[in-house]
């Protein structure tokens, strides 16, 4: 009778006397688990990348856009007729359930200068709830207060992308810069938010609504806005205040039953959601495809253990003549393998950590390893060993002592 622990030692020697082929029997695991750590992790940076996108763009976020204006019977595009005013967001503000927060946005494309230096970029015209909804943060000097919008004062905040092409290392509150023609005083300076896709988020400037109104964009629609941004409380209550703001749009707008909608609402939420569902679906195609490869190093170890047993047949007949079971024969195979796959993998995780942190370092992109990957990979390649090595060592106990004594 020979126990277990007698078993794992022949094993094991039985291991270190092949170790190259042990390596390379090993390397389909390595390669496997590899790429499914760093499938998961360059998958898990995206997602939380998305997610961050989503958050400085505001969240729960009711977009309500005017209509479409048309030149020749040609469209050309949502927001381009005045069909919105500041007298409807003071109207969702005040009837709409579920909602947070109002801000009204009248915006265009100017030019800046200050001194010498110029550069094209967005004017919004808004009030201070604008920065609340859209998570903008003031990094230095203050915000609009309510009497800059009264006086309709010429004063404006700054993004950081502005600062540096205006200003460089200068610092900019208390100067005057010049959007067109007329002088504004920066009263204040925004807190980075970074690239979102093509948009820079900082390459903006915020002047009061009214100013803008007044005295930047001019219009022949006293009052009117290009947008009305609507935080609503939660995801549940962007649908109710939605089914809200169209209503009371469409009364103050007064259009019929038949008539379509002078306006647009999209919802953030929604397509949050549809953006983490989609990241999230290739995150897993990824790690799937990679997966194959895991499956491919089991067949190696599969195929490796049988040409073992073949190679071992007369090693096995003497351990049986001596007294070994078929159990013990089968344990003995079963170990080799389950030790390749586990060793491979555990050689799989560092080398997919390490290869997944130089991916982040050198592409500048997101990377998140978290432990679940890691000990779903390291476990499936445990159960890769074992389910390619069940048919090896069944084989190997199979064997009559006598035929494999007198194995050639």
């Amino acid at each position: 009778m020979i126990d277990f622990k007698s078993t794992l030692n022949i094993a094991l020697n039985s291991l270190k006397i092949n170790k190259m082929r042990s390596i390379l029997t090993s390397l389909g695991i390595i390669i496997g688990v590899s790429a499914v750590i760093i499938m998961l992790a360059i998958g898990s940076g995206a997602n939380k990348k998305v997610q961050e996108n989503m958050e400085s763009m505001g969240s729960n976020l009711l977009t309500i856009r005017s209509a479409t204006a048309k030149s020749g019977g040609v469209s050309l595009g949502m927001g381009t007729k005045p069909t919105l005013s500041l007298k409807d967001s003071y109207a969702i503000k005040r009837q709409a359930r579920g909602i947070e927060e109002v801000a009204p946005v009248l915006s265009s494309s100017k030019q800046v200068m200050y001194g010498n230096q110029n550069w094209q970029t967005t004017i919004y015209g808004i009030t201070s709830a604008y920065l609340y909804v859209k998570n903008y943060e003031i990094n230095m000097g203050r915000q609009f207060n309510p009497e800059d919008d009264r006086n309709a004062a010429k004063v404006a905040i700054i993004g950081s992308t502005i600062e540096t092409e205006l200003f460089g290392d200068v610092n900019s509150i208390g100067k005057t810069i010049r959007v067109g023609n007329i002088p504004f005083k920066v009263i204040g300076t925004l807190k980075s938010k970074g690239q979102m896709g093509p948009m820079d988020q900082d390459d903006i400037i915020f002047v009061p609504i009214t100013t803008a109104q007044r005295k930047v964009f001019g219009t022949d629609f006293p009052g009117s806005v290009n947008q009305i941004l609507a935080k609503a409380i939660s995801v549940d209550d962007a649908t109710i205040a939605q089914q809200d703001i169209t209503e009371i749009l469409r009364q103050r707008h007064n259009l019929g039953k038949t008539q379509e909608n002078d306006f647009e609402i999209r919802n953030s939420a929604e397509f949050q959601e549809k953006m983490k569902s989609t990241v999230q679906t290739f995150a897993i195609l990824l790690a799937s495809i990679a997966s194959v490869s895991l499956l491919v190093g089991g067949i190696g170890i599969m195929n490796i253990m049988l040409v073992s047993v073949t190679e071992r047949t007369k090693e096995i007949g003497i351990r049986m003549a001596i007294g070994a079971r078929a159990k013990d024969i089968r344990e003995q195979f079963l170990i080799e393998a389950l030790v390749l796959s586990l060793l491979g993998g555990l050689i799989g995780v560092i080398s997919g950590i390490i290869i997944a942190l130089l991916i982040g370092a050198i592409f500048k992109t997101p990377i998140v390893i978290s432990i679940f990957p890691i000990l779903l990979s390291f476990g499936f390649s445990g159960l890769v060993g074992i389910g390619f090595g069940y048919y090896p060592a069944y084989k190997a106990s199979l064997l009559n002592p006598i035929d494999a004594l007198r194995y050639e």
